[in-house]
Parts: structure tokens; C-alpha cells; sequence
């Protein structure tokens, strides 16, 4: 069935309307969209729209319909891909959900976010069997009470007609108030940042992108989004391992790969040497620490430095190798398209000036689930990012920081309220701060500095494992004192860098 009706929809007044996969396919079938790298499997465009669209139609039977948004619980790998090109393919926005979150996290996401089911796959059908509210399903097999597997299904979909400016994605991202706020993203946006990445990186047909970070967030789901539009191909790792990833690069030819600074620097640890295939290694998901820079200059790495956020659609600004390794600590000049500023005191402040960063242009997000959390942070300029920077005379981009405490922990983001109110549960607790500590491993390291009841003697090991039962393992604090109190200033707010120096010291 696929070939015949993927080729009818090639009119050019249907393009704006087929989902990415569709016109794809129907321009270049024969390509190799997909490689799993623990088996060698390939698929090729055509063989990928297939598989696609007898999903969809499994989904649409299941939803009685098609439904407006689909949550995606699962890992790295092809059922994510086929997932996600099934819900555009019927017109359906995904919204991504990290299975690593405790079961409370997910129910909550999927309520806020209105899913009408969830998929996932029977390795990671237990982390959502105690969600309530949206059917749950798995693309395969599963004995797992409470999710049922996607029935069969013979015929194919006929395609929702979407437009450009319709959301196709929902992505969480951690808020200033450490409640997750839902980061609609549009075609337009994804399609925007695909090009402007490609001008910035380059592009060749035989390019493969390897993929060994999480979908759920945009540094791994964005690579999928990009290939597709490029009719190039990805590479998928379930998840990282060094010598693993290592030997994928030469096995399959990758010529570019998404990492967050600490995986490189494990890769780096063990004198790893980049393949003559690789182009790019794109550094995003925390700032990248100077000394890695040097390391991966003096091996040879093509680095690219790169500042973006879910709301962007991933890159903001993305600096070359020679220019990082030239500029210590920059990220490089804005992608097309992108329009970044520099607001110190309402005004723009002028190169060298440290202010907030505010982005304008198509990968921008028309907003966030909630309107109130939108208000907040748009106003005529753009998006008020919250992250603070400079330019330098040649317009390069430097990030030194947040406005507030948010604490990135490879590449990963950690809100201190919610580890806070963990530990403060614990019964031999009276009061907690946690903070980001720098880690030249990890970029920063969540710490805490507890103060124990009256009379009480926190055992640290105890609030450990409180916080491993409680939360994702990259929340857990890696070091944890306990002081008498909570070093504060004069106005009585707490002294971050006080609370870090008692940390360091225990």
C-alpha cells in the first residue's frame, strides 16, 4: 500500500500538509533512514514509511480516531522512531516522556499535556502501568497488568492534513519554579532549526548521524526530525557506552554525533581517537568546560560547542572547531535565521556586557502549555531565556550562568525545590539546600547540605536512598553534609556559595 499512495500526495499544494516521513519517502525511498547499531538492521525510507503506517493504524483503531496527542514512554531506539512518524503520519502531536521519572511524574505530565494514550514498549511498559487516566499500550508484546499490547492491524492511513504552524511536539522542560512546563513546538520550528543547523555543521548525502542520547529530549530527538528533512541518515544506540560508541562511529561510518560535555570527556578518558568519517561532534545539553575544549583539540575532535533549549528547537548559536578552539568559552555566532540580544537593565548591553539572553526567530516556540508560564517569558524582544551572557566585538556568544538556581547535571536539569522537598520528608530532617556544585566530570553535581531535627542524627546513607527511591538517579545528590545550620546573608537569603564551600569541606 505505501508506495502507490505516498506518491500521490507529491502535488505541490499537498507538501505542506504530508507528515516529514511521507514526503520523504516519496522523494528518495531507496535511502537509509535508520541503522540499529546492536544489530546491524537498516531501513530504508520506504521500508520505514511501512512500518510507520501499519503503526498508525493501530494507534488510530485503538483511539477510535485519530487522537490530537500521543505520549511516547520509551527508550532510544527504532520503536521511538516508527512511533513518532506514525503520530505525525496521522496528524497527532507527540509528547515525549521520560520512563526514568517515578510514576507519579509521568501521570502528572500526561494529564497536563491532555495525552489520549500512551505507547510504549514492553521493556519500559512497567514504568507506566500506574499511570491513570490515558489507555496505555505497548507496540509489542506484554504481560505487564494495566497496559495492554496494540492490537493487529491490516490496512494503512490516510493522512491528516497538518500545517506548518500546528504543534507536532510537546517536550517538558524544568521551569523556574521546578514545576515541568510543556514546550509546544511547531513544523516550522523543527523544519527552521534543521536548516539553519545544516548551514552551521554542513550537510553530505552520505551523512550519518549517530544517536546515543535520550529521544525524550530534544538533542536526541532532533537528530530524527533533521535526517528526515535531509533524506540522510541516523544511527541508533540505545544508550552510551565508550568503548561501544566508540566502535559504532567505525562500524557505521558515523560522520556526526550529538553528546553532552561528559560523555565526550569518558570517551576522551580513554584516549579515544576520532574516526577519519566523523565530521561534527555537536557539544550541547550543558556548557562545555574549557579544559574539554583543549582536551578534544589536542585529540582531534571536531568540536562544536553549542548553546540551545527545548524552546529553540535545539541550537541557538553553535561555534566551529576553530573558533572554539580559537575563543575559549564561546558557543559561536547565532544560527540563521536566530536573532539573539543582550538585555542588561531593560536596554541592550553593549559587546562585552554580561545581561540576559533573549531569542527571536522561526525555531522560537509559539508558547508553553500553560499561558500564564508563556506571559512570563515573551514579551516584544522574544523569549527571556533566564540564562545570562555576553557577545563579544565579533558578535560570538558567551553563557556564564542562570538567573536562578536551576542546577544542569550532564546535560540533564534538576530542579533544587523538588530534591529539597525529598530529603525534608525524611523524619531526621529539619531543613535542606541543594545546589550545583561544579564537576569536571558532570558539568555540575547536585549537593546538599542538610541541618537534622532536634536531638536527631541524620544518617546520610538513609537520605540517600530516600532520594534514589524518589527520584531519577541524575536528582539524587552525589555528596551530602550535614551542618548545624544554613549559611544565609545579612538579608537573610540563603548564601549559595557558603552552602557550597560546607559541602566541599564535609
Amino acid at each position: 500500500m505505501a508506495g502507490a499512495q505516498y506518491r500521490q500526495m507529491r502535488t505541490l499544494d499537498a507538501w505542506p500538509q504530508v507528515d516529514p516521513l511521507t514526503a520523504r519517502a516519496s522523494s528518495t525511498p531507496d535511502r537509509t533512514a535508520v541503522i540499529e547499531s546492536e544489530t546491524g538492521r537498516t531501513w530504508t525510507y520506504e521500508e520505514l514509511f511501512d512500518d510507520a503506517d501499519w503503526l498508525a493504524g493501530r494507534i488510530a483503531a485503538v483511539c477510535e480516531g485519530r487522537p490530537d496527542r500521543l505520549g511516547i514512554a520509551m527508550e532510544t531506539g527504532i520503536d521511538f522512531v516508527r512511533a513518532t512518524h506514525a503520530a505525525w503520519r496521522l496528524g497527532t502531536a507527540i509528547v515525549p516522556l521520560d520512563t526514568r521519572e517515578p510514576a507519579e511524574t509521568l501521570e502528572f505530565l500526561a494529564e497536563k499535556a491532555a495525552v489520549d494514550a500512551v505507547v510504549a514498549t514492553d521493556r519500559t511498559a512497567g514504568a507506566i502501568a500506574d499511570i491513570e487516566g490515558p489507555p496505555l499500550f505497548t507496540v509489542d508484546e506484554t504481560d505487564v497488568a494495566g497496559v495492554e499490547s496494540l492490537p493487529a492491524y491490516d490496512g494503512g492511513t490516510t493522512p491528516r492534513a497538518r500545517y506548518p504552524s500546528d504543534t507536532h511536539l510537546i517536550m517538558f522542560t524544568s521551569g523556574t519554579t521546578g514545576e515541568p512546563r510543556g514546550v509546544k513546538l511547531t513544523l516550522t520550528n523543527l523544519f527552521a532549526s534543521a536548516i539553519a543547523s545544516a548551514f552551521r555543521l554542513g550537510l553530505t548525502r552520505e551523512d550519518r548521524w549517530l544517536v546515543s542520547v535520550p529521544m525524550v529530549h530534544m538533542g536526541g530527538l532532533a537528530p530524527l526530525i533533521r535526517s528526515t528533512l535531509y533524506g540522510t541518515s541516523v544511527v541508533l544506540q540505545r544508550e552510551f557506552e565508550p568503548a561501544e560508541t566508540a566502535t559504532t562511529m567505525i562500524d557505521f561510518d558515523v560522520t556526526g554525533v550529538s553528546f553532552v560535555p561528559t560523555m565526550l570527556s569518558r570517551l576522551l578518558d580513554t584516549e579515544w581517537s576520532p574516526p577519519e568519517s566523523l565530521r561534527f561532534v555537536l557539544l550541547g545539553g550543558a556548557a562545555a568546560p574549557r579544559d574539554l575544549i583543549e582536551r578534544s583539540e589536542d585529540a582531534g575532535v571536531p568540536a562544536f560547542p553549542t548553546y540551545g533549549m527545548t524552546e529553540t528547537a535545539s541550537q541557538v548559536a553553535t561555534a566551529t572547531p576553530t573558533q572554539a578552539f580559537g575563543n575559549p568559552g564561546t558557543v559561536g555566532q547565532p544560527l540563521m535565521f536566530t536573532k539573539v540580544a543582550i538585555i542588561d537593565d531593560e536596554a541592550s548591553a553593549a559587546p562585552g556586557e554580561t545581561g540576559e539572553i533573549v531569542i527571536d526567530g522561526p525555531t522560537v516556540t509559539p508558547g508553553y502549555l500553560d499561558d500564564a508560564e508563556t506571559r512570563k517569558v515573551f514579551d516584544e524582544r522574544g523569549l527571556h531565556t533566564g540564562d545570562l551572557g555576553y557577545r563579544d566585538a565579533d558578535g560570538r556568544l558567551y553563557v556564564v550562568g542562570r538567573i536562578d538556581d536551576q542546577i544542569v547535571t550532564g546535560g540533564e536539569n534538576v530542579d533544587p525545590g523538588e530534591v529539597e522537598s525529598v530529603i525534608e520528608s525524611h523524619p531526621a530532617v529539619a531543613e535542606s539546600v541543594v545546589v550545583g556544585i561544579s564537576d569536571e566530570e558532570w558539568g555540575e553535581r547536585v549537593g546538599a547540605l542538610v541541618v537534622p531535627e532536634n536531638g536527631s542524627d541524620p544518617d546520610v546513607d538513609g537520605i540517600e536512598t530516600a532520594c534514589r527511591d524518589e527520584l531519577a538517579a541524575f536528582k539524587v545528590p552525589k555528596s551530602i553534609a550535614v551542618a548545624e545550620s544554613i549559611p544565609r546573608t545579612v538579608s537573610g537569603t540563603v548564601d549559595r556559595d557558603g552552602v557550597i564551600e560546607r559541602i566541599r569541606q564535609a
